[in-house]
């Protein structure tokens, strides 16, 4: 299984997966801290994490999977959601909640 398949995989076989810099428990940096916030926020507690430092393959094959540059990213129900500027935005305007809610 290439790349692209493993990542398709990942996404697919969860509601809920967030591509960070570290984990969960301990965000490897800022953006990835805030998203994680963001989904404790929305009341997200079924959630998948993959953390891209671990894996360069992964980390690389990401950003070309989606065709977006940055880390983190947000999958709900095997689609791109965004980076934690967009995750930012959705929360504040409550579309965030609402796809979180119907994805779990």
């Amino acid at each position: 299984m290439n790349t692209q398949e493993r990542i398709k995989d990942i996404v697919t076989s969860q509601p809920v997966v967030l591509f960070m810099k570290g984990t969960a428990q301990f965000p490897m940096c800022g953006f990835s801290g805030r998203a994680i916030q963001l989904l404790k926020a929305c009341g997200v507690d079924k959630l998948t994490t993959v953390n891209v430092l671990e894996d360069a393959e992964i980390r690389q094959g990401i950003k070309e999977f989606a065709n977006w540059p940055t880390i983190p990213q947000l999958y709900i129900n095997g689609e791109f959601v965004g980076g934690s500027d967009i995750m930012m935005e959705m929360y504040e305007s409550g579309e965030l909640r609402q796809i979180l809610t119907a994805a779990v």
